[in-house]
């Protein structure tokens, strides 16, 4: 039996999976540089959250919400609070979570061992990859380039409006009754 036990402790250990990236876990919201949270975002501070809909269910909410007609969806969506004109624009990010799993080339390797064989063992590490998506959302205006930034006079304001945003189009299923709640 203590012949097997490294054998057993070793199979246990091979047959987790060694993350490779892991994303983020956001449970409300988060307000980050866009940068610090996806090298292709720009710098400027970000309202992010994760999306738990399917791909551009955000775009068609936010295209019949602002009745936008499919014209500069992504960019410059105007809105208004307190009488105040901000613009803001949005980012459909995918960071994947990604694994590697070594139990099917450490256990082909100790079955060949085992069975004193000298085949070529052809066994390839298993990837697993687990998509998670996130809405990243900047704001600005005439006035503040970064309204979100934390000595921006407009950020609670602006903050207030981001997260009631979030909620309607979580708790949205028919984007057309948005049209009617304005």
């Amino acid at each position: 039996m203590k012949k097997f036990l490294p054998l057993i402790l070793m199979l246990l250990v091979a047959e987790s999976c060694i993350p490779l990236r892991i994303a983020p876990n956001i449970e409300d919201y988060k307000i980050t540089s866009g940068k610090k949270f996806k090298r292709s975002l720009s710098k400027r501070n970000m309202f992010i959250f994760k999306d738990p809909k399917e791909a551009n269910h955000f775009y068609d909410y936010v295209n019949i919400k602002y009745q936008l007609e499919h014209e500069n969806v992504y960019d410059d969506i105007p809105f208004k609070i307190n009488d105040q004109q901000y613009f803001f624009a949005f980012y459909e990010v995918d960071i994947p979570d990604k694994a590697i799993n070594l139990f099917p080339v450490l256990f082909a390797h100790a079955l060949n061992a085992a069975l004193n064989s000298d085949e070529e063992n052809d066994a390839a590490p298993e990837e697993s990859r687990k998509d998670n998506y996130y809405l990243a959302i900047e704001v600005y205006s005439d006035i503040d380039k970064d309204c979100l930034e934390g000595n921006s006079l407009s950020r609670e304001v602006v903050l207030k409006y981001l997260r009631a945003l979030k909620e309607e189009y979580l708790s949205t299923h028919n984007y057309n009754e948005v049209v009617f709640k304005n």
